[in-house]
């Protein structure tokens, strides 16, 4: 079902009109975070996982998700930007917070919110391949393959979705919004 939803926000002291209009539903996310979790929980089973939450976006989802998964695991965050305050990739990728674990010789699971260009999961993967691990995999709740500027792909794909700038369930704009429980489109 489509509606359209509006939010007032107080920016600059006056108020400005955003049209957001649902493109998943709380209950749409939940069944796929399920489906996900029985599915790397098949294949990781009988290993203890290292979950690796790309901050901030995918704090909401990597929750979600590791409550619903069976084998035993543990997680860490890093926090990479490649946005800044704007609503289009940078291109370049910085870390502002590196992980406090090791990853050599562990079973490793990055949990992203989103693909876009596939720079900044590139970057990561990269980095944490060359640091050893037993196996590095990725999971992502929104993969959108039309913006793609790098050959990335995820291991466990939620919803591959069309190039549209996307809040909600852990996603932003300017440090809003994530805590809507459905994703949506901002016009």
């Amino acid at each position: 079902m489509d509606r359209k939803f509006y939010l007032y926000i107080l920016r600059q002291k006056k108020y400005t009109l955003l049209a957001m209009k649902r493109l998943l539903g709380e209950d749409q996310i939940r069944k796929k975070v399920g489906r996900l979790a029985g599915q790397i929980s098949r294949d990781f089973a009988g290993k203890e996982v290292l979950l690796v939450g790309v901050l901030k976006g995918a704090f909401i989802f990597m929750a979600d998700l590791a409550r619903k998964m069976t084998p035993p695991v543990k997680m860490d965050f890093v926090r990479l930007a490649s946005y800044g305050a704007g609503t289009v990739s940078s291109g370049k990728v910085r870390i502002t917070k590196d992980l406090e674990t090791s990853v050599k010789g562990k079973d490793v699971l990055i949990v992203e919110d989103i693909i876009d260009t596939g720079v900044t999961l590139e970057y990561l993967s990269r980095r944490l391949k060359a640091r050893r691990p037993r196996s590095l995999k990725t999971v992502t709740l929104l993969d959108k393959p039309s913006r793609r500027k790098v050959r990335f792909q995820a291991d466990y794909v939620g919803f591959a979705i069309e190039d549209h700038f996307v809040v909600g369930y852990g996603l932003d704009c300017n440090e809003e919004f994530r805590n809507l429980s459905g994703i949506y489109v901002l016009k």
